[in-house]
């Protein structure tokens, strides 16, 4: 169907609109303006229920000011008419007035005023605070979509004009939701206005009755009714535009003019115009005019039926026919086999996944280093923690956006980051002059989440005389997993893994681990030792040193954590060497009052011992060392608190609730040659 004659029809429709603010209208005209208010409030919302992304009607945030503009203008025109032709504005109102109060002024006030607030509170308020939302959302994700464009575009997946096409997608979902937090607030004021206008009507009627004379009783019936019904027919509408207001911010902008949109859109869903021409003629049933709502019915009926046979046709001219499509399979046949499902119930200890585009840095055959830089990881891993870090199982995976990677402990996923396989990272050194700057993507650093920039190849340069420190996407990865690694160490150790360090150890040093294992320590109890090592960091490197300790005091104590800070002290010079910088170590003390209040809370039961503070004094310590962490930010990279020996541990429990990553060290725990420099007290 010819359609061009629309073209124009929203510069017209909103000249209409204006003269309704101006002209004086006949009643029989207001009744089909209000009709076609209420048509188009209906289609809006059915078109936000056959949509399937909010792209495919990206003219609502327009429309929302329009159909504003409309019931604005309508408002006044009825305003116009109830005080000029004593309380009568036309059959739609008359009819919705009669029908709601039905002879009680109270209630027919009470149900527009319900009306009204359910608009404004509930859906609307909602509305509004998901499209603040989705708005602030989609902004954060433009730089990762960004990033995936440009690392399509640059493998070869996506051409330059495919690349186009999708940076425009992206910056009209941008603009979208962006133009729906402002466009919210027009749904708000007009719920706002319309009981300013209701009381305008009901309060001037009053008084244009009074001056004119008559009976007051029937002064406040004609006008009151003529009042809700002009409300009424209002906000019906408005609410149908707030519901879907709430309907297309759940689920972002027009590549043509706005008349062309409104034409095209309205077009695309004839099924959408039919189902309202079937709606319509029930309002004849309550009283409304029954020409001015067949005549909008036809109207519909007829240009839905003519859209959906022009797009049939089309499909048909196409070609376009429904196609079968058959999967053969040979999952049935391999899963027969009882093992093979077994094979399922294997859970891997780490493992990495990564999205198509990162093929190339993973696979040898394409050049790609990853699997040797992860075999160097395990080989630095072991040097310095003593423990061999388990296969890494490395699979590419479909769920992933082409330029990101997961990292999984246990089959579950406790990372995910994104690069860019022909950028740098690139670190901005500190206090860098705006000029010096280089233009890149904006990111976070995956491993320590600082502030970082992808630099092009054609860029590095140029970055490494900035000061500009570069990583190479692999070494992103590689850096991300190895701090995975190091924090998660504890949870990757397990028994079987304990027994074959003490197979390693037994090449030379049998006699220590047939004293001490099992006959003294078991298994269990020594992997709990260890793992309480890993999960603050200290090395286990010296397993002779520990299984020496373990067989001293391991008759006596039974406290697995006790244990553990016995073989602390018996670590001391590995745990000086670690945290200290140059023979020196710079802490946080507690002050005295502290760790009495920590000491005297103490109880010991059978199965351990725990803390009894209360939860006032928990929160004045977690306050005074958040106060004296972030001061200690400023001078040193890894904040350190250094308590006494039988304080240390319940410290370290306490706040490991609240800041898991602190470094918590006892005096025991430190060579006597490292010079101590205290750079605060944490206070209550």
């Amino acid at each position: 169907m010819n359609l061009r004659f629309l073209n124009n029809g929203v510069a017209v429709f909103i000249i209409l609109i204006v003269a309704l603010l101006i002209v004086p209208l006949s009643p029989a005209f207001l009744d089909f303006m209000f009709i076609l208010n209420l048509t188009i409030s209906l289609v809006i919302l059915l078109l936000t229920m056959y949509i399937k992304e909010p792209l495919e009607f990206s003219i609502f945030p327009s429309l929302l000011l329009l159909t504003t503009l409309l019931r604005l203008g309508l408002n006044v025109s009825s305003t116009r008419s109830i005080l000029t032709r004593d309380g009568y504005a036309g059959e739609v109102i008359k009819t919705f007035g009669n029908f709601v109060i039905q002879g009680n002024v109270v209630v027919g006030l009470v149900i527009f005023l319900i009306i009204v607030l359910v608009q404004f509170i509930v859906i609307t308020k909602g509305a509004e605070r998901v499209a603040e939302v989705s708005a602030r959302f989609t902004l954060d994700a433009m730089p990762g979509k960004q990033m995936a464009i440009d690392a399509d575009l640059s493998s070869g997946i996506i051409d330059e004009n495919e690349a186009k096409k999708r940076r425009e997608k992206i910056q009209r979902e941008a603009d979208f939701f962006g133009s729906m937090d402002g466009a919210s607030k027009f749904v708000k004021g007009d719920a706002i206005i319309s009981i300013v206008i209701t009381l305008i009507n009901l309060i001037g009627g009053l008084i244009v009755g009074l001056v004119k004379g008559g009976d007051f009783s029937s002064i406040v019936q004609t006008y009151s009714s003529s009042t809700v019904g002009d409300g009424l027919m209002s906000q019906i509408p408005a609410l149908l535009i707030s519901i879907a207001t709430g309907m297309i911010v759940t689920r972002s902008a027009s590549e043509a003019d706005l008349n062309k949109e409104v034409v095209n859109q309205f077009s695309s869903q004839p099924v959408v115009l039919i189902i309202a021409s079937a709606v319509l003629p029930l309002l004849i049933i309550i009283g409304f005019p029954p020409i001015q709502v067949l005549v909008i019915s036809g109207m519909l009926l007829t240009l839905g039926l003519s859209l959906k046979n022009s797009r049939k046709k089309a499909l048909e001219a196409a070609g376009e026919a429904p196609k079968v499509i058959e999967e053969v399979t040979s999952e049935v046949s391999y899963y027969r086999n009882l093992d093979n499902v077994y094979g399922l119930l294997t859970v891997d200890a780490i493992g990495v996944e990564v999205g198509y585009s990162l093929l190339p840095l993973v696979d040898e055959k394409s050049g790609g280093n990853f699997l040797d830089r992860v075999v160097m990881l395990r080989k630095q891993f072991a040097d310095e923690m003593g423990m061999v870090i388990p296969a890494i199982r490395l699979k590419d995976s479909s769920r992933l956006n082409p330029n990101q990677y997961e990292i999984l402990l246990r089959g579950e996923t406790i990372a995910i980051g994104e690069v860019l396989i022909d950028h740098y990272l690139g670190l901005a050194p500190d206090n860098i002059e705006p000029e010096n700057s280089i233009d890149g993507i904006e990111t976070i650093d995956p491993a320590f989440g600082m502030p970082a920039v992808w630099i092009s190849e054609d860029k590095k340069l140029q970055a490494e005389m900035a000061g500009y420190t570069l990583v190479d996407p692999t070494s992103v990865i590689i850096t991300h997993l190895s701090e995975i690694i190091n924090r998660h160490a504890h949870e990757m150790l397990t028994r079987q893994e304990v027994k074959r360090m003490l197979e390693n150890l037994k090449k030379n040093g049998e006699s220590i681990v047939d004293e001490t294992v099992p006959s003294i320590v078991s298994v269990s109890e020594l992997q709990h030792v260890l793992k309480n090592l890993l999960r603050e960091g200290i090395p286990i490197l010296d397993m002779e040193i520990i299984l020496e300790t373990l067989s001293d005091y391991a008759p006596t104590v039974k406290d697995n954590d006790m244990l553990t800070e016995y073989v602390r002290q018996a670590l001391k010079r590995t745990i000086t060497r670690k945290f200290s910088s140059g023979g020196q170590l710079k802490v946080i003390t507690l002050d005295g009052e502290i760790e009495d209040a920590i000491i005297k809370s103490v109880k010991r039961m059978e199965g351990g011992a725990y803390l009894t503070l209360e939860p006032d004094m928990i929160q004045r310590i977690v306050a005074g060392t958040k106060e004296q962490i972030d001061k200690m930010k400023k001078l040193v990279q890894e904040p350190i608190v250094l308590t006494s020996p039988v304080v240390r541990i319940y410290y370290k429990k306490l706040i490991d609730q609240f800041y898991p990553n602190i470094t918590v060290l006892s005096f025991n725990d430190l060579d006597p040659s490292v010079q101590v420099q205290s750079l605060g007290i944490v206070k209550v």
